[in-house]
Order: C-alpha cells, then sequence, then structure tokens
C-alpha cells in the first residue's frame, strides 16, 4: 500500500507541474503567439501607454519566455516581487497572481470564498451520493417494476433540467411562496442555523442534479455486475442477499461511481457558477463570474488554477480509496 501511495504522489507531483505550466501556457505564451498584447489582458484595452508599459515591466513581458516562466513557478512556491521603476509590490507565497484592476493578490480572494464553495461541494456531494446510489441500486434490484420506471423517470428530468431552472424553481416554492427556506447567505460565523437555512436549498438543487446522473450509472453498472459469475457463485455458497449486495456487488459498482466522484468534486471545488449566480452564494463561482465581467485576468487565471489543483487532488484521493476498495489496484 506504501509504495502505491508513493507511486500515485510522484504522478500527482508531475501533473500538478504540467498543469500549472499548461495555464502559463494558454495565459501568458498562446495571447503573444495570437498577435495580442498579453499587458492588455491585464490592464484593459482602454489603458493609457504609460499604464500598459508599467505593466509590462512589473510582469516582465519582455523577459524571455523561460524566465517568465521561472517567475511564475517561483511566485506560487515563495511569492514574488512586482517592481516598474519606483512602484513596488509583493505578493506573498502562494501567488496565484496579483490584480492590477483591485490593487489586491489574487490568493487572499479566493481563500476568502473558497469555504463557500468548498461547503457548497462537500454538502451536495453528500446528498448526491446517498440519494443517487440508493436510488440506483433498488432500480437495479427492482428491475422493471413501478418504483424502477418512477425513479429513472425522475432521473431523466434531474439531468435533463439545467441548474438555473431547478434553482429559481426551488427558490420561488420553498422561499419565497411557502417561506419554509430562508434564500439568504448568512457567513457561518455569524449565524450556524442561519448558514444552514441558506444553504439547503442550495445542497438539494445541486445535488438533485448529480443524484440524478449518479442514479443511472449506478443502476447500469449494478445491472451488469449482478449477472457475473462471482456473485451467482456467493448466491450459492448460501451467502445472504445484503451480504452479496453490499460486500460483493457494491464493491465492483463502486468504481466508476468513485472515478466520476473524483472529476466531479474536483470542478465543484473550482467554483458551481450557476448554483452560486442563482442563491447568490459569495464563492469562487461568482469571482470567476465577475471577474469575466470585468475582464480581470489575474482573478480568471487564479481560480484556473485552483480548479486544476482540486481536480489532480480529488483523483489523488479516489486512487487512494481505489486501492482499499479492491487490493489488485495497489498492484497496478
Amino acid at each position: 500500500m506504501l509504495a502505491y501511495l508513493i507511486r500515485r504522489l510522484m504522478a500527482v507531483a508531475v501533473m500538478l507541474v504540467v498543469i500549472m505550466l499548461v495555464v502559463f501556457c494558454i495565459f501568458f505564451l498562446i495571447p503573444k503567439w495570437a498577435g495580442v498584447d498579453p499587458a492588455t489582458m491585464y490592464v484593459g484595452k482602454q489603458s493609457d501607454a504609460a499604464g500598459l508599459e508599467a505593466v509590462r515591466e512589473k510582469l516582465q513581458l519582455g523577459d524571455p519566455i523561460l524566465v517568465q516562466l521561472w517567475e511564475f513557478f517561483k511566485g506560487i512556491f515563495v511569492g514574488r516581487t512586482y517592481s516598474a521603476g519606483g512602484d513596488v509590490t509583493h505578493c506573498a507565497a502562494p501567488c496565484f497572481g496579483y490584480s492590477f484592476r483591485t490593487e489586491q493578490a489574487i490568493w487572499p480572494q479566493l481563500t476568502d470564498r473558497l469555504p463557500v464553495t468548498l461547503a457548497l461541494a462537500i454538502g451536495a456531494a453528500v446528498l448526491w451520493l446517498l440519494f443517487g446510489l440508493a436510488a440506483g441500486v433498488l432500480s437495479a434490484l427492482k428491475r422493471g417494476t413501478l418504483w424502477d420506471r418512477g425513479a429513472m423517470l425522475v432521473a431523466l428530468a434531474g439531468v435533463s433540467l439545467p441548474i438555473y431552472f431547478t434553482g429559481l424553481l426551488s427558490l420561488a416554492v420553498f422561499s419565497y411562496g411557502l417561506g419554509w427556506l430562508d434564500a439568504q447567505y448568512v457567513p457561518l460565523e455569524e449565524s450556524f442555523s442561519g448558514w444552514l437555512g441558506g444553504m439547503l436549498l442550495p445542497w438539494i438543487t445541486l445535488a438533485f442534479l448529480y443524484a440524478a446522473m449518479y442514479a443511472r450509472i449506478t443502476r447500469a453498472t449494478m445491472l451488469e455486475v449482478m449477472g457475473e459469475d462471482y456473485i451467482r457463485t456467493a448466491r450459492a455458497k448460501g451467502l445472504s442477499e445484503p451480504v452479496v449486495i453490499g460486500k460483493h456487488a457494491m464493491r465492483s459498482t463502486m468504481t466508476p461511481i468513485l472515478t466520476l466522484l473524483g472529476m466531479d468534486l474536483g470542478a465543484l471545488i473550482g467554483g458551481a457558477i450557476l448554483t452560486e449566480t442563482t442563491f447568490s452564494l459569495p464563492g469562487l463561482g461568482q469571482a470567476v463570474l465577475t471577474a469575466i465581467s470585468v475582464k480581470d485576468l489575474p482573478v480568471i487565471l487564479g481560480v484556473t488554477l485552483v480548479t486544476a489543483l482540486a481536480v489532480a487532488f480529488a483523483n489523488l484521493l479516489v486512487d487512494v480509496l481505489y486501492a482499499v476498495i479492491d487490493p489488485r489496484v495497489r498492484l497496478a
């Protein structure tokens, strides 16, 4: 297990380097190839020549590309200093960039909003796993029954309906109509009950979309697994149905579910833009949407890095869970 874990950690370390290299190319190298001055992407096209030159000097955009790449990597690990003439700005590590529009480092802005996005993603993930897996397993075991058809119909609706529609509908019914839940987000440090009430609708709305998808995948995988020889052998040995389902069938069923969970959870940590916008949650999704509207490129770069890193670490967790569920994976 230790050797497997070391191999996976090394693979993730290489992947993180590749991710940062790709992000650097997207934001600094490709615009040059396209004939776009990267400085205009940081201060806007309406800035005067002096402002563009100052940003160009601060970001060292005139230096060789390898020097820029080194400064980019170094900033993430040890911090970075932006200087132009007598104007010196220090960005503490980890430096994910500096916004010359707001005159603020990006990392503190992201860490202020990250807890909201984490709470949304983890809370919704717990709900969609509970209900999605339960619905999928029951539908597979009761194939062709009224329950199966009804559950899959609801799942189809969940997959088909866009999040902004179900979000606005839930607000109209449960918040504005019935008054059961508060639509106003309250920070956790101010009131736990207020925070919980403000997060319930976003959790349920987001979980409805993913639970539907997970239910369909669980059902399809479970139906395939239940026809395997080892399941018939387990039943022939006299094992009870709960043991056959829980110990044998679910172990194989969880493999594709974990793969999907790693991708979905990692992407959501980077910001659930539609959900956060619908419910006015001050998370990373709302931050990147605001940054796009005002063309604040460093914020977009920072959220892109956070999303990519979150997906990488989420998949590392999935690989560890693979080894726990199926010991054969450790030999790969």
